[in-house]
């Protein structure tokens, strides 16, 4: 379905029982909001409602050229945005790599809308201040991204760095698809344009700390981030906190590891 937020026009699902807690289900680079198709089911199955957008610039939302159209503020109106038109009360906000970066904004900023914060693979943005010499290395694309002939390299030889990069991602062929329309592998990539690495989280403001209950999801196999941004995070929880260890999985838990996803939700989500 089609929602207008913000200013832009957004696909969004929107499934399960519309009179039942919600759950904004939110992804990361490079995927859409199929990325959560094992999780929702689970979800509806247990009596919650299921809204998954294609975030700004990915998938068949509207994708903006500018850079600065994808700063973190933007970023966090487009999603009480979509909560205000789908009219919903306190959500439970469920986040995946850029995804969760989202998610923990509306976590700090509107708490008022959020009932519990999930965070899949990426923490607090406020952890991501020091970084280890280990996570700068292993976060040598994030300002490769920057630069100008990024679109071309990432294209050539068949998408073979793409492919090389995203090497444990189960459907990168899917997603190199999404990505070669005019416009959508620029607008993919201005999120970290606008954001990392002197971006605007280089000089953040300071964030309130999160009153929500809290699950940090981090995996053994995660070959972009190390865990010690997520275990960081606790710093600036104020709500209770909780940390889940997936052994095996890659940086793309959701697929991976969908039963144990689900079930650690469901879990979270009724305490």
């Amino acid at each position: 379905m089609r929602v207008e937020a913000n200013g832009l026009s957004f696909e969004v699902l929107d499934e399960g029982p519309k009179d039942k807690d919600a759950v904004l289900l939110l992804h990361g680079f490079p995927d859409t909001h199929a990325m959560w198709r094992h999780q929702i089911p689970a979800l509806t199955a247990a009596g919650y409602r299921c809204i998954a957008p294609d975030l700004r610039g990915r998938g068949a939302t509207e994708k903006p050229q500018l850079v600065e159209e994808y700063f973190a503020p933007v970023l966090l109106a487009d999603a009480t945005g979509l909560l205000d038109a789908l009219k919903t009360g306190r959500v439970h906000v469920v986040g995946h790599d850029w995804g969760a970066v989202v998610a923990w904004l509306l976590a700090s900023f509107a708490p008022e809308r959020i009932a519990s914060l999930t965070a899949i693979s990426v923490g607090h943005p406020a952890s991501w201040a020091w970084p280890s010499l280990e996570q700068r290395r292993r976060s040598w694309y994030m300002p490769f991204f920057h630069l100008p002939g990024a679109e071309r390299a990432l294209r050539h030889d068949d998408w073979r760095l793409l492919r090389e990069w995203t090497q444990n991602h189960p459907e990168t062929s899917q997603y190199i698809a999404t990505l070669t329309p005019d416009g959508a592998l620029t607008a993919a990539l201005n999120w970290y344009r606008a954001n990392a690495v002197g971006g605007w989280f280089a000089d953040p403001v300071p964030y309130p700390p999160v009153q929500a209950p809290t699950m940090g999801i981090f995996s053994s196999g995660d070959i972009h981030l190390t865990d010690d941004q997520m275990l960081a995070s606790r710093e600036f929880v104020a709500g209770e906190w909780r940390y889940e260890h997936i052994d095996g999985a890659s940086h793309w838990i959701p697929l991976d590891a969908p039963d144990r996803v689900s079930e650690l939700l469901l879990s979270h989500l009724a305490e």
